[in-house]
């Protein structure tokens, strides 16, 4: 394996992998190699993850980050804080040692293909992150966000993004839980209150908007939670009087920006609560034209084009260099048989190098155009069957007929 870069997000996690293998035998190594990786991280054995994930290999790949960069595989197409993951994924990689001059290229192209997608295409203007899109559709029941209990579930990136989003509307009570534990550093780090375990159930009853975004595995809030903060609020104002009220007739609004979903559906069933998931947000993505997702997509294809023929042109480079090496060294041998009979003018000499010049200009023009149509393999095939030419590594080939191309 040359190297590897994961893009992990809330909703997704993807292994590129870079192997030094022949084709035939690259993606089943590649395969084998992820899998053993997560199982050594996580514990999961790769048995159970079997018919979980898709393979893509050669050609696929570029199209498909591009895609993913450019937020067209997003849940809400457009999103912005994926170019933003695919970007820092690749930082990451940098400081483990484990990225390589591929994959560096990969990546960033990707990065030059979401900000053509983003500046070309209406999906680029109109495109937004979940959270703030989901705030957006909540605006319109909200008069004064500076007057709303705010309870946030959740203490990962996407919680950072949501207190940033929440401020910018002008709520100011904000309050966070962590079903992990790690609410009270997220707390003192943004500001904000820190709920506990225990009085979870209560911060939700007393909350205009609870926002979740967690990558718990279980729901993190059904109607039970909603009950029992109610009877523990009903327990509360029994023993004192000072118990800030809780107004049961108002509209309370629950946003789900978890995947697996962290919100139980029968939170709808709440009287009072209204609840908005990323299915709803999905549909509310608003694209200011019918066409910007196939107009983003012909952009993706045509910047992952290009990346292959760049590599393809890397590959079929050796092929080209052999022929070269191959047919000067032929050459060098009859000039020197032409200058022992004589030729002391060069003529000849010169005659024989132009002629192979213009021999060579075909098949060297023709090399980049299979190059380019995926069939480079086919031009080292015919190498092979007519001139005996086995290809190698760049490295291990003569450098010096580079020099006579031109």
């Amino acid at each position: 394996m040359q190297g590897a870069v994961v893009v992990a997000t809330c909703n997704r996690f993807e292994a590129y992998v870079d192997m030094d293998e022949p084709v035939t035998a690259a993606v089943a190594l590649g395969i084998e190699a992820t899998l053993a990786a997560i199982e050594a991280a996580t514990g999961v054995p790769a048995s159970e993850l079997e018919g979980g994930y898709t393979v893509l290999g050669g050609n696929e790949v570029a199209e498909h980050l591009f895609s993913v960069a450019s937020g067209l595989e997003s849940v809400v197409v457009g999103e912005g804080e994926i170019a933003g993951q695919v970007r820092r994924a690749l930082t990451e990689s940098r400081k483990l040692g484990t990225t390589s001059a591929e994959l560096e290229r990969l990546f960033q192209r990707a990065s030059e293909a979401q900000r053509g997608v983003k500046n070309s295409t209406a999906i680029g203007r109109a495109g937004r992150s979940l959270v703030r899109l989901g705030l957006e559709l909540a605006d319109s029941r909200i008069a004064d966000w500076s007057t709303q209990r705010v309870l946030l579930v959740g203490t990962g990136a996407y919680a950072a993004a949501t207190v940033a989003a929440l401020r910018d509307q002008g709520a100011e009570d904000i309050s966070v839980h962590s079903p992990s534990g790690r609410a009270t550093k997220f707390a003192l780090k943004h500001g904000l209150r820190a709920v506990s375990a225990e009085t979870f159930p209560s911060a939700v009853a007393h909350a205009d908007l609870v926002i979740t975004c967690t990558t718990a595995e279980h729901y993190v809030l059904s109607a039970a939670t909603f009950a029992a903060g109610r009877g523990a609020y009903e327990t509360a104002i029994d023993g004192s009087a000072g118990v800030c009220p809780v107004d049961h007739t108002a509209r309370r609004l629950v946003i789900d920006l978890g995947l697996p979903r962290n919100v139980d559906p029968d939170v709808a069933t709440v009287a009072g609560v209204d609840l908005l998931d990323l299915e709803t947000i999905r549909l509310h993505a608003p694209l200011e034209e019918l066409q910007a997702t196939d107009a983003a997509r012909d952009l993706v294809r045509d910047a992952a084009r290009r990346f292959t023929s760049v590599g393809e042109r890397k590959n079929i480079t050796p092929a080209v260099v052999a022929l070269r090496a191959h047919v000067f060294g032929v050459l060098d041998a009859e000039v020197a048989r032409v200058r022992a009979r004589g030729d002391e003018g060069g003529q000849t000499e010169q005659a024989l190098r132009h002629l192979v010049g213009v021999l060579l200009h075909t098949p060297t023009t023709r090399a980049h155009e299979l190059a380019e149509t995926g069939r480079a393999d086919e031009y080292i095939d015919a190498l092979s069957a007519l001139f005996g030419i086995e290809v190698t590594e760049p490295a291990a080939l003569e450098q010096r007929d580079v020099a006579d191309a031109g």
